[in-house]
This record gives structure tokens, C-alpha cells and sequence, in this order.
């Protein structure tokens, strides 16, 4: 799988980034290859889906067998490398954070992304839950059927959920940061809860200079605890990554994984797969999530060749062609 965190390793903008050289990649899937000695439940030629602490983009993969899941029967390879960090993402921040319930509504940027579209399906399946959806206008026809109320990235959205829903809404989930934390707030009800897990704007270089993302993260800081108090707001923080590898609740995420494959079983959720790509096209795929082009996710296939690329694709990649050509003639 090929997450936003993968963009924001290869930036550095993480702390601690590793040291190169490294293999990237947080979630695959593929086949059991071998058994620690202790290890029990699994066989080799299971079809399985796993967590990895780095090393994922690899023919093969060594993670301890509390981060690996059996895929089900009719689940596809790329759909099992789609699903464990967005739903688990989803999922826990919706029902263990926010403790989404029947008649509540939910705000989520990017709605067209990974985690976007697992978080409107989750919604789906309790009732009478409103999602409102930001998204890049081009998305909207294909994403529309997935929120109730959808809006343009780039438009006031504070000021449109307010004209839907006076009173804002119940949950906030903000990957972009930033100002985005303050309108957030602003629109949370009371007894709403606002949950940061990323900082997409950094990355896509909409925040455009270090001390301009220094400047939305001190914005971020200046959050007054009294006036949550006053205001009976909730805000929360979520990274999965720290959760799995940082703070040892695999335990936590196993249970978390059993309800999600429950619901993948009864046909209530199912991952959204954007597009595969060759491991030699990574730096392609990687630009397509910058560019915030993918509905759904983007996923790496050992197994796939390139596609060839035409000539009129990029001045870039013609480039890269025909240097390949000379290598071919050398």
C-alpha cells in the first residue's frame, strides 16, 4: 500500500526519519513464505495481509505475527494491501476516539483519499449519520454517492456546514492541519470531538515554506485549554504508526481487525483501489497522491511490469526513455 506518511518519509517531514538506505512501506500483502519457530494459527501459503514497521515495497517481508491478518476468501491481493491502515484508521478514530453514534455527523477532509473513503463507508453503517466531504472538485462526480453533503477543497466549507447544520458538527477529522485546526474547532458542537492525524499540507507544498508550517503548527499550539473547557470541545491526536510500533496495542488493533473484516464479510465496507503501479513507477504513484489525483488507494505490485510510458507523457519521462534508448545502444 501507498500511503500520505510514505510522502512524508521520503521528505523527512517525520520525526526521527531513518537512515538511508531503507525500503519504505508501512502494509502489504502476499503469501506466507516461511514460520517463525513459535509461531501458531499460520501456514505457509496463507494468503495474509500485515503491518510493517518500514520494508513493506519488498518481495518479501519479515513482521512479527502479531501485525499479520489472514485475507478473506474473496478478497483480492490489492485490496488487502487497500485495507489495514485505512479502516484501522477509520475505525478507531470514529468509534474508540469519537464514539460515533446513531444521528451524529462527521466532517473529513479529504474524502476522495484512502481514509476518506473509508471513513463514509464506516458512517454508512450506522444510522442517520451526516458526512460532510471536502474534495477536489474533479472527484466530486465519482465520490458523491459516498457523503451526504460535499464541497469543494478549495471553497469557505466552515461557512457551508454552518448554513446545512447550524450547530457545526459532532466529529472533526483533519489530515491537512494548519488553519484547517482552528476551522475545525469552530465548527465542532458541544461535546464535539476535532482528531488531527496528518499534515497533508506540508507535503503537496501548500504550506509553502518551513516557517509557514511553523507558523500553522504555533497556530495549532495557541489551542486555549480553557476555552475548550468553556466551549465542551474535544480535541484529539491519531497516528496508527505510533500506536502499532511505538506504544505496543497490536493487541488493541487485532481486535480492531476482527471487526473490520466482519463488516468487509457481510458486504458493508469494502476498500476503494485507485490504480496499480510497477515498483519502477513509484515515483509516478507518489506524484499522483501529491497531486491529490487518486480516488481511493494506490497500491505497488511486485508482480507488475511498467507501463510504457509515450513520449508525449512528460518532457520528463521522454527524457528518461530516451536515455534508457542510449543505455540500450551503449
Amino acid at each position: 500500500g501507498l500511503n500520505f506518511i510514505d510522502l512524508m518519509v521520503r521528505q523527512g517531514n517525520i520525526d526521527n526519519p531513518p537512515k538511508t538506505p531503507l525500503v519504505p512501506g508501512f502494509e502489504c500483502s502476499g503469501i506466507v513464505e516461511a514460520l517463525g519457530d513459535s509461531v501458531k494459527g499460520f501456514e505457509i501459503g496463507d494468503r495474509v495481509m500485515a503491518f510493517v514497521n518500514y520494508n513493506a515495497w519488498a518481495e518479501v517481508v519479515c513482521t512479527p505475527v502479531e501485525f499479520v491478518y489472514k485475507i478473506p476468501d474473496d478478497m483480492s491481493f490489492s485490496e488487502a494491501a487497500a485495507f489495514p491502515m485505512n479502516f484501522v484508521t477509520a475505525y478507531m478514530m470514529l468509534f474508540e476516539v469519537a464514539n460515533l453514534r446513531e444521528g451524529m455527523s462527521v466532517l473529513v477532509h479529504s474524502a476522495g483519499g484512502g481514509v476518506g473513503q473509508a471513513v463514509a463507508q464506516l458512517c454508512s453503517t450506522i444510522p442517520n449519520v451526516t458526512v460532510f466531504g471536502t474534495a477536489s472538485s474533479f472527484k466530486h462526480e465519482a465520490i458523491k454517492n459516498s457523503v451526504t453533503h460535499l464541497f469543494d477543497r478549495n471553497a469557505d466549507y466552515v461557512q457551508e456546514v454552518k448554513r446545512i447544520s447550524t450547530d457545526g458538527v459532532d466529529i472533526v477529522l483533519d489530515c491537512l492541519c494548519g488553519e484547517n485546526t482552528g476551522k475545525g474547532l469552530s465548527l465542532l458542537k458541544p461535546l464535539g470531538t476535532y482528531i488531527l492525524y496528518g499534515s497533508s499540507n506540508m507535503v503537496t507544498g501548500e504550506t509553502k515554506s518551513f516557517f509557514s508550517f511553523a507558523k500553522s503548527w504555533w497556530q495549532v499550539e495557541k489551542v486555549n485549554p480553557i476555552k475548550l473547557y468553556e466551549e465542551n470541545k474535544v480535541i484529539a491526536g491519531f497516528s496508527l504508526l505510533n500506536l502499532l510500533f511505538k506504544q505496543n496495542r497490536g493487541g488493541l488493533i487485532k481486535g480492531v481487525m476482527d471487526k473490520l473484516l466482519n463488516l468487509y464479510n457481510t458486504k458493508k465496507i469494502k476498500p476503494v483501489v485507485d490504480s496499480l503501479w510497477a515498483l519502477e513507477e513509484v515515483k509516478e504513484a507518489m506524484q499522483r497522491i501529491h497531486d491529490r489525483g487518486n480516488i481511493g488507494k494506490l497500491i505497488l505490485d511486485v508482480e507488475k511490469a511498467p507501463t510504457p510510458l509515450m513520449a508525449n507523457d512528460s518532457t520528463e519521462t521522454s527524457e528518461a526513455g530516451e536515455e534508457e534508448e542510449d543505455h540500450e545502444g551503449d
